[in-house]
This record gives structure tokens, sequence and C-alpha cells, in this order.
């Protein structure tokens, strides 16, 4: 992709909310839709991973084939939630343009909630494209307030996903394509563009 940025946020968002993915299994995703949060059996212990794109998401769960990774959801959360998050993030990696010392970032990374990782982005044959894509790893207070405060929506996608990798099956891309939802680049402020490089 001539002249695209190499880290792009990619999402459907409107004014109020921006839409992350995420996969389980049936006995979490169940009680979530149910609940329009995440409830028990989730682990708000443990760090949890939101993604913005629906293709990213389509790689990581295999079209939702693979073992825990059934259940797609599609999880609206407020753009102000999202936003917090990344003003408290830290890159998962060592960025030495942004830390002078490996041990300096490794102090920031302890003291931050939130982790911020680039991947490659996918096309709809799942193969990596130029641009990357972020996720989100929430941990500690980041996951209480997810949970708690920045979920607006929660919906199932795995429909979505299982119809669009049939059009790919059947060999129809221009349907599948036209299934996806609509992702445009995220307007960041400078300062969190910076902070998430």
């Amino acid at each position: 992709m001539t002249g695209a940025a190499v880290h792009e946020v990619r999402a459907r968002f409107d004014d109020e909310t921006i839409t992350v993915y995420q996969a389980y299994p049936a006995r979490i995703a169940g009680p979530a839709l149910e609940a329009g949060t995440f409830v028990d059996p989730f682990k708000r212990g443990r760090m949890t991973w939101i993604k913005p794109s629906f293709l990213w998401m389509m790689y990581r769960c295999g079209w939702a084939t693979k073992t825990d990774q059934e259940r797609v959801l599609a999880i609206d959360i407020t753009r102000e939630g999202f936003e917090e998050a990344l003003s408290r993030a830290c890159l998962s990696h060592f960025d030495r343009t942004r830390f002078a010392t490996a041990e300096e970032w490794r102090a920031a990374v302890r003291s931050s909630p939130v982790r911020v990782q680039w991947d490659p982005e996918r096309d709809l044959n799942l193969n990596p494209l130029p641009h990357r894509a972020i996720q989100i790893g929430l941990s500690g207070p980041a996951v209480e307030r997810y949970v708690e405060n920045w979920i607006s929506e929660i919906r199932d996608a795995t429909p979505l996903a299982r119809e669009v990798h049939a059009a790919m099956a059947a060999g129809s891309p221009d349907t599948a394509a036209s299934l996806l939802p609509g992702e445009r680049v995220y307007p960041l402020p400078a300062a969190l563009a910076e902070r998430i490089a």
C-alpha cells in the first residue's frame, strides 16, 4: 500500500464509540452477550487483548475455528475509554527512540496497565499487508475500567466471521469484501499517536 503509514489505527467507529474484537469459547462469550459486559467465568486478573481490526481478529482466531476462540465478539467501547487506555499504554517491545535503555523501558512496562503491540494487518486471504494493525493489552485497573465503564454494547460477530469465510471459500472475494465492517483510520490526538508510535 504505497504511501500508507507503517502503523495505523483502523477501526469501525462513530462519534461516541469504537468497535474492538475478541474471541472466546462459548462459556465466556455467552454470559458476556447476555450481560452486556464480561462476567464470570471471564477472569479480570488476566491480561485481555482487544483488536480494532476485524481481519486481524480473523487471522488470530482462524475465522472462529481455533480452540477456545469459536465465538467472535464485537465490543463497542467509548472513544473516551479507548483513548484513556492508549494514554496509559507502553509499547510491548523496546524502542530505543523512546527509551534510553532497555531497563528504562522494562520499568515503564511494569508500571503501565496497558500494552500496545503492532502486527502486520491482514487481507481477506489472511496474508500480511505492509501496514500494521494495533493490539491493545489491558491488565489490572485497565481491565476493571474496560468491564465496568468503557463497554457500551457486545454483539456476536461469529455469524459474520463465518459468512465472510464462506464467501472466500466459495471464490467470491468481492462478496466477502462487501461484508466487512467499514474500518477507517482513527483520528488519534497527536500526543497519543506519539505515545503508541
